[in-house]
């Protein structure tokens, strides 16, 4: 059996979790609600406050499912009572963010600044001028935002200067080898 799948996800005070046809599960939380059409192939139960999930048979594609549709419903749970969040670090010489409204704009050494909207669900936030906090309840969402500010610059090797993640560590090469 999948070690992930066969796990119980237990279900926090103050959330609701409702299976419908065709496993629509919805999760209604303190931090808002979420909803996602898993698989019909999975058996997903509620019992005695926790969601089990089950698998007709152990054929290959089963057992990925199994794995994956506990894992997208325990972020789900995750993502309504606690929320997500992502830290970007923007290193270089006038490499800064700035924001209005829900507008992020980054001056990456282009010789345009590069304006990026805040999607549905997430929310972005300065610490500073070099540091942006991405937040939201859907960890796809954010993941996904943050990777597509870290695309605009990705940091390279021989001075680290770009976007990158808060705990990525950058592996730094050699310049140029000086004449002798």
């Amino acid at each position: 059996m999948s070690r992930i799948g066969r796990l119980p996800i237990p279900i926090p005070s103050g959330v609701t979790v409702t299976i419908a046809d065709g496993n629509l599960v919805t999760v209604k939380g303190p931090k808002g609600t979420l909803s996602r059409k898993l698989s019909p192939d999975m058996t997903i139960a509620q019992e005695d406050g926790a969601v089990i999930v089950t698998r007709p048979n152990d054929l290959k594609r089963f057992k990925s499912l199994h794995g994956l549709t506990r894992t997208l419903i325990n972020n789900m749970v995750v993502g309504v009572t606690d929320g997500y969040v992502k830290r970007l670090d923007i290193i270089g010489t006038g490499y800064r963010a700035a924001k209005s409204g829900n507008k992020l704009t980054l001056n990456l050494g282009y010789s345009h600044p590069v304006e990026m909207q805040d999607p549905d669900g997430v929310e972005s936030t300065l610490d500073g001028t070099n540091k942006i906090i991405i937040s939201g309840i859907d960890k796809e969402k954010v993941g996904q935002y943050a990777a597509n500010i870290r695309e605009k610059r990705p940091p390279e090797p021989y001075k680290g200067k770009g976007v990158k993640y808060e705990n990525e560590y950058i592996r730094r090469k050699a310049g140029k080898a000086g004449k002798k």
